[in-house]
């Protein structure tokens, strides 16, 4: 099940000879089976949990099946070498992007590809209820299926409860040409993003406890315990918009005249007044009338299976962090029917296929562990119609470090661990007196309460809580950017292949020197009211890099980025970044937090704790590139370095 990103509040806790996915998704050999001729395996589709030892029995050969094929288009090697070739800064068609209608006339499916694929599914038995550019939608019983994809469908065991899934890996005729990418749905495990983050639903309200730093050691705990052998500050209120664009090299630079797309589940129904109530209480500029808009589904599905509302405040962080850091860039919500894969890809591809912005923030994803390779593939085809417009896409990393202590597993998230989309890793930035830059560490968190005496810290440093994800993918080879900048002991962590690393750029994440947002909340006493609170998360280190890249893009002359990651890494190693470390002042670094026990007010008491800095479960920020913060964090010299 794919998890949504955490959000970590205040309160609580993409024929190339060198393809950059050298791990897509690909038709296997031709076969012969022994009912009918020769068929193409479409690999992945069967997932790994259907074993042997959980399988119990045949699936009711008159039970629903409903399904995508997805299309690969008329040259799907030819999309990837393009996508490939329009991104590299050494290649001669570098920046050479196609109209949205070009990239289909060049790379979609052909009507006669359509027609045969329907033509296909329907001789199967199978019901055809719709025709996208992206793919054929079916529905029909088991039967049906699995005469279309030559598998038997049987049910297994996972995690406690039964789902669908096939015996063998799924094929489609090979007379069909190698029109089908994959299938989804053979498998009926929920594909989706659900809410395990801490941000308070709008029926909630959420507070802030005091005291605060209004900006990173602006006051001092002299009455609480030591740390790391000195008197630490508490932590911050909340940076606002002045204070990033400060930190990461903003200048003059607005974003004037860029596009920046968001994608998330639902909408929130306020999201109007609170970006226009947070702009004008913080000094931002004011919203122009068509600077916000939001591009939203028919109808809304599986609402309280996903959790709806808690998805307002990503929504509320996502949008109101890019109009911080970009002022005056324009912003699209594209907002999904549900939390399902399928509805955050349909998303995803109103975007691409509308070219709708340049630059896509994404601030939700899942453990690489449950990303099956049929919706990987999807999703990757989706980043390379958006590379070859010119489109980047920017994914965060993860709030659960190497995923040991959420998972047992050490891995890395997906889609941030796709070859095609920028990773993007998470910080603790220490912004000074004046706006100042004083430093950054990765992000990373260990609690420690206060003792009842008040006089120490119990157990000091305490226990990992939150931070950064990053490492290296078990199912992604390394792309071709990465070669010569991440150390093989990172990119052969898993084995004798150099795999892809993840992150690929930082920003601000760590909630103790995180974001104040604006949104509508229900209070305690009952009414909604506008309310504000600290917030972090890669959540928020995404949408700041997508405008910081807003900035450059500007300073480009208007020109598209594109896919990033080819350009970041050609950087690597200038002043274009802070080389972000966790222990940047060699004392060790920590922050007091008082909280509200309850999350609104004093009636339950004030629980009082030291969060450090730089502590990332088995993950290291250390000089250079490293499984943190990626590259390093933008620095004064990024914006203006894309003027060349």
């Amino acid at each position: 099940m794919r998890s949504k990103r955490a959000k970590v509040r205040a309160g609580a806790s993409l024929a190339a000879t060198l393809p950059l996915l050298a791990g897509a998704l690909a038709l296997g050999t031709p076969a012969a089976h022994a009912d009918g001729p020769a068929r193409d395996v479409l690999k992945g589709t069967k997932p790994t949990w259907a074993t042997t030892k959980a399988d119990k029995g045949a699936t009711s050969n008159g039970s629903g099946v409903s399904a995508r094929v997805y299309l690969a288009g008329r040259d799907a090697a030819g999309l990837t070498a393009y996508a490939k070739a329009v991104s590299d800064p050494d290649s001669a068609s570098y920046g050479k992007y196609l109209s949205a209608k070009q990239a289909q006339a060049r790379f979609g499916a052909t009507t006669a590809q359509v027609k045969a694929v329907k033509s296909w599914l329907t001789s199967a038995g199978l019901k055809v209820t719709g025709v996208t550019k992206h793919y054929v939608t079916v529905t029909g019983d088991v039967a049906a299926a699995e005469k279309a994809f030559g598998t038997q469908l049987h049910n297994y065991t996972k995690s406690g409860k039964t789902y669908r899934a096939p015996v063998a890996t799924a094929s489609v005729p090979a007379g069909l040409n190698g029109a089908v990418l994959t299938v989804t749905g053979l498998d009926n495990a929920p594909h989706k993003a659900t809410h395990d983050d801490q941000l308070p639903p709008p029926d909630t309200v959420f507070r802030n406890a005091g005291p605060f730093s209004s900006y990173y050691g602006s006051n001092v705990a002299s009455t609480l315990p030591n740390a790391y052998g000195s008197k630490i500050p508490y932590a911050v209120k909340g940076y606002t918009g002045q204070q990033l664009r400060a930190a990461y090299g903003a200048g003059t630079r607005t974003g004037k005249g860029v596009r920046v797309a968001i994608t998330d589940a639902y909408a929130s129904p306020t999201i109007a007044f609170d970006a226009a109530t947070y702009a004008k209480k913080h000094g931002d500029a004011a919203w122009r009338s068509d600077q916000l808009r939001q591009v939203l589904p028919n109808k809304y599905v599986h609402t309280d299976e996903c959790g709806a509302s808690g998805w307002y405040g990503e929504e509320t962080l996502d949008v109101e962090a890019v109009h911080a850091v970009a002022p005056a860039a324009n912003v699209t919500y594209v907002g999904a029917a549900s939390c399902y894969d399928d509805d955050l890809l349909d998303s995803l591809g109103k975007i691409v296929d509308g070219h709708l912005a340049d630059i896509v923030s994404n601030s939700w994803g899942s453990i690489e562990s449950a990303e099956t390779t049929d919706v990987a593939a999807a999703y990757d085809q989706v980043f390379q119609f958006g590379a070859v417009e010119g489109i980047g896409f920017y994914f965060s990393s993860g709030d659960n470090g190497d995923e040991v202590a959420n998972t047992g597993t050490k891995q890395v998230d997906t889609p941030a661990n796709s070859a095609w989309v920028t990773g993007v890793g998470g910080t603790s930035l220490a912004v000074g007196k004046g706006d100042k830059y004083l430093w950054e560490t990765g992000w990373g968190t260990l609690k420690a309460t206060l003792s009842a005496d008040g006089k120490s810290w119990t157990g000091f440093p305490g226990a990992f809580t939150s931070g950064a994800g990053g490492g290296t993918s078990a199912t992604v080879s390394q792309p071709s950017y990465q070669k010569g900048v991440v150390p093989d002991a990172l990119a052969k962590a898993n084995g004798a292949t150099a795999m892809r690393t993840v992150p690929d750029i930082s920003a601000i994440a760590d909630p103790n020197t995180g974001f104040l947002v604006g949104q509508t909340q229900t209070l305690p006493e009952g009414g909604q009211a506008y309310s504000e609170y600290r917030i972090g998360g890669t959540s928020l280190a995404a949408p700041v890099v997508a405008a910081v890249q807003a900035l450059a893009q500007e300073a480009r002359g208007g020109k598209a980025i594109g896919f990033a990651n080819p350009a970041i890494y050609a950087r690597y190693g200038s002043p274009a970044y802070h080389d972000v470390t966790d222990n940047p002042t060699g004392s060790g670094l920590a922050v007091a937090r008082v909280d509200f026990v309850n999350g609104y007010d004093a009636t339950d008491g004030l629980a009082t704790s030291v969060r450090t800095l730089g502590k990332d479960s088995s993950l290291q920020a250390v000089r250079g590139y490293d499984d943190v913060t990626g590259v390093g964090s933008p620095a004064k010299g990024y914006v203006d370095s894309y003027r060349r």
